[in-house]
């Protein structure tokens, strides 16, 4: 392809060149008879940037522009659709107009050519959808607490109250702030509003509690339950947990050492009592709302249920095999939980709610008496009962 001399008025060519007559042509070789670089000039070989050198004379015709759009384009794999359309309206521009970049335009169109075979490809397989989802993922992360059972951390404000975006995980054996116990996988869908969210991680928290820390007697008096839960803003970028939480009742106060006091951190004696006591608090828990002048059949009920439940796990302790120094403790223990059975038995039987009073409050002899405290002992484990239990029996039992 010839390129067009500049315009103005043509010279005759001076077949010796301004500087004399050029030098001999090389013998041929296998770039030609000109080298490597294209053709002989005036000072010889013509460097690697082409015939004219590293800047082009006046007069040569535009590079099209289009045609660099086509191939930024098609580099970038940024719509390839629009970089290929670009590709081919430069060709047609640069065939009209005699502009230069062709290999440009040729070259963008190309490459979204294979972008858009790309694209498709990746529709029919998933790998959007994946690339989406890991996307999300990692915006999700960027601006979601996500902390997992056993760690600890403190809060940016020192509270464990309001919304947080943000904490630093450290160490349980130095001060901090919370100690995750749990967490709770909600279902997808929409958003279910804040008061259900607040709700499911009541339940769930308080009911998870004792599978962290099977010895509520451990737990210091100033620790309760919190927990963090989705926001409709986190909810939308993919949030679907409750992170169950100790932490300290006062707001400047904080935690040392950690809480965890299950199968990982006891023995197998230790556990075996904590089961049955485990499964009694259970159906302590459930006592009526409805006090029995209220409610006398619900009572009578829940007092069947105990009754129940003390046979059961009464029998359970005395099978298992206790260490030697805890041989008599438990025995005792075990005969305790039967007296208090037949107490629980009387209550369920009672004909009004006097009678059902004197029995109920007999039968919680066995919570925090000295035969349950010299068992504990003996077993190793804390003899101190939860600040918050009144000892004449009632809903506040926090066994």
């Amino acid at each position: 392809m010839s390129i067009p001399p500049p315009p103005g008025a043509q010279q005759p060519q001076d077949p010796q060149g301004p500087y004399g007559p050029y030098p001999a042509p090389q013998a041929q070789g296998p770039y030609g008879a000109h080298g490597p670089y294209g053709a002989q000039g005036p000072y010889g070989p013509q460097p690697p940037y082409g015939a004219w050198g590293p800047y082009p004379p006046p007069g040569l015709p535009p590079v099209n522009g289009v045609a660099i759009a086509a191939l930024v384009l098609g580099i970038l794999c940024f719509l390839p659709a629009v970089g290929l359309v670009l590709g081919l309206i430069a060709l047609r521009q640069i065939r009209r107009k005699g502009e230069r970049g062709k290999g440009m335009a040729v070259t963008g169109a190309a490459l979204s050519s294979a972008g858009l075979v790309l694209l498709a490809v990746s529709l029919s397989t998933g790998a959007v959808t994946a690339f989406w989802e890991g996307f999300k993922e990692g915006a999700r992360d960027s601006v979601i607490v996500s902390l997992d059972e056993g760690e600890c951390f403190n809060s940016p404000g020192g509270s464990l109250e309001g919304e947080t975006y943000d904490v630093d995980v450290v160490p349980c054996s130095g001060r901090h702030d919370g100690e995750v116990f749990a967490t709770v996988a909600l279902p997808g869908g929409t958003f279910p509003g804040d008061d259900h969210v607040t709700k499911v991680a009541d339940d769930q928290c308080y009911a998870l509690e004792s599978d962290y820390a099977m010895d509520s007697w451990a737990l210091p008096d100033d620790v309760d339950v919190y927990y963090l839960v989705p926001t409709r803003d986190s909810w939308s970028l993919g949030d679907r947990e409750i992170t169950c939480i100790f932490g300290n009742t006062d707001a400047e106060g904080s935690l040392t050492g950690s809480l965890r006091n299950d199968e990982s951190t006891l023995d197998a004696d230790q556990v075996a009592y904590l089961e049955a006591v485990r499964a009694i608090d259970a159906v302590l828990s459930e006592e009526p709302e409805a006090f029995p002048e209220e409610d006398l059949t619900a009572n009578r009920d829940w007092a069947q249920d105990m009754q129940d439940v003390l046979a059961e796990q009464g029998a359970a302790l005395d099978a298992h095999t206790w260490p030697a120094g805890a041989e008599r403790p438990m025995a005792d223990l075990v005969k305790e939980l039967e007296s208090d059975r037949k107490e629980w038995a009387r209550a369920a039987d009672a004909g009004d709610a006097d009678t059902f009073y004197v029995h109920y409050n007999e039968a919680y002899g066995f919570y925090d008496g000295p035969v349950t405290v010299t068992a504990r002992e003996a077993l190793g484990l804390d003899t101190s009962p939860p600040a918050d239990y009144s000892g004449e029996g009632g809903s506040d039992a926090d066994v």
